[in-house]
C-alpha cells in the first residue's frame, strides 16, 4: 500500500522500518495525511518479513504535540465529516500499534502529548530523555482524552491515571516513567545509535541496555499517597471534597486547577476511566470514538480551542459552568448509529 505525506518520512533501513514526524514547525502535530501515510507503512512492515523491528521519532524540538484539534475544529465548524473521519482513522492506527506483531520503539524527546501519546505508549517500548513534556491535556479544551488513553490512564499506579485524566497537567520523564507510561530513560543523543543496532537487525533489549539511564523521581512522587486517597474517590464532587478537606497546597493548587476544566469533560472522564479499567484497547477505543464524536460539535469543545487556540486568552467560559449543572452523562456513550469504531 503506497500511501505519502510530505510530513512523514517512511524509511527502511537493513532490518528497521523508521517513520519521522516531520511537521516541527507545528510541533509535529498530527494531520489526516500524515495519520494515513504512518498506518499504510506500518501495515505495510508487519508483513514485510526482512523488517524485524519499527521504530518513530519526532524532528525539532517536540516528538508529537497530537492531533491538528484545530483543524478537528474547523471542519466540525464548517459541518464536514473530516474531523470524524480524521479520528476514526487515527484510533485505527492506534489499536494497530497496540497489536503490532514486532517490536514498535518510540523515540520521544521534548513535548508528547495527546496523539503523541496514541503513536508511542501504545508500542512496545517507550524510550524517552529529560526533556520530555507529557500531557492528555483534553479537559482543558473543552475535549476528553483519546487515542486509547483512557486504556493506560485507567491502569496507571495509584490514581495517578485519574489525576492526570481530569487536571490535564504535564509530568515530566521521572512520573511518566513510575506510571508505566514510558519504559526507558534514554537520552536523545543515543536515539541515532538505537537506530543503527535496530537496522543490524539486534534485538531490541540488547540494542538498548547500554543507553539505559536512572532518572531520579519525579515532582509527584512526594503527592502519590494522598493522589490514590483522594482520586479513589466515588465521583468528581467526592474527588473535590477530599481535596478540599486535605487543605494541603498541593491539593489546594490541583483542586483550582480542576475547577478550571470543563465540568461536562471531567464528568465525563471520570465515567471514561472508570469504564475502562474492564476494557481492552479496542473497547476503550470505541468507547473514546462515541465521547469524541457527541462532544466535538458541543459548546465547550469549540469554547476550548477558541480560549487555548485561537484567541489565547485562557479564559475559556463553560456551558454548564459548574459540576452541578451537568446531569447524566450516559448517553454520550451509547453505541454510534453512524457505526462503531470496529
Amino acid at each position: 500500500m503506497s500511501v505519502t505525506d510530505p510530513h512523514i518520512k517512511s524509511e527502511k533501513r537493513g532490518a528497521l522500518g523508521l517513520l519521522t514526524l516531520a511537521r516541527p514547525s507545528a510541533l509535529n502535530a498530527l494531520t489526516h495525511g500524515m495519520v494515513k501515510a504512518m498506518a499504510a507503512s506500518l501495515s505495510d512492515w508487519a508483513a514485510d518479513d526482512t523488517i524485524r523491528a519499527v521504530a518513530i521519532r519526532g524532528e525539532g524540538r517536540a516528538f508529537c504535540a497530537g492531533g491538528d484539534i484545530r483543524a478537528v475544529q474547523q471542519a466540525v465548524a464548517a459541518g464536514s465529516d473530516e474531523g470524524a473521519a480524521l479520528l476514526r482513522d487515527e484510533y485505527r492506527m492506534n489499536a494497530l500499534i497496540g497489536a503490532y506483531p514486532k517490536p514498535y520503539v518510540a523515540l520521544i524527546h521534548g513535548i508528547c502529548m495527546g496523539g503523541g501519546a496514541g503513536v508511542s505508549v501504545h508500542g512496545s517500548h517507550r524510550l524517552a530523555d529529560t526533556s520530555l513534556g507529557f500531557a492528555m491535556p483534553e479537559t482543558a479544551i473543552g475535549f476528553v482524552p483519546d487515542i486509547g488513553s483512557s486504556h493506560f490512564l485507567s491502569r496507571a499506579p495509584g490514581g495517578i491515571g485519574m489525576y492526570l485524566g481530569l487536571t490535564a497537567e504535564r509530568i515530566g520523564l521521572g512520573d511518566a516513567l513510575e506510571a508505566d507510561f514510558i519504559t526507558h530513560a534514554v537520552e536523545q543523543g543515543h536515539f541515532d545509535a538505537v537506530i543503527e543496532g535496530l537496522a543490524k537487525g539486534e534485538a531490541i533489549d540488547t540494542v538498548i541496555a547500554p543507553f539505559v539511564r536512572k532518572v531520579a523521581p519525579g515532582p509527584l512522587s512526594p503527592y502519590r499517597r494522598q493522589i490514590e486517597t483522594i482520586f479513589s474517590a466515588s465521583s468528581v464532587e467526592a474527588i473535590m471534597e477530599r481535596l478540599d478537606r486535605d487543605g494541603s497546597d498541593f491539593a489546594c493548587t490541583t483542586a483550582q486547577i480542576i475547577r478550571s476544566r470543563s465540568p461536562t469533560s471531567l464528568k465525563v472522564v471520570f465515567c471514561q476511566l472508570r469504564a475502562a479499567a474492564t476494557l481492552d484497547l479496542k473497547q476503550c477505543l470505541t468507547m473514546e470514538l462515541r465521547l469524541a464524536l457527541r462532544l466535538l460539535p458541543g459548546h465547550d469543545f469549540r469554547e476550548g480551542v477558541r480560549a487555548a487556540l485561537v484567541d489565547k486568552d485562557r479564559a475559556p467560559k463553560w456551558q454548564p459552568s459548574a459540576l452541578a449543572g451537568v446531569g447524566d452523562v450516559e448517553a454520550f456513550f451509547s453505541a454510534l448509529e453512524s457505526g462503531d469504531l470496529f
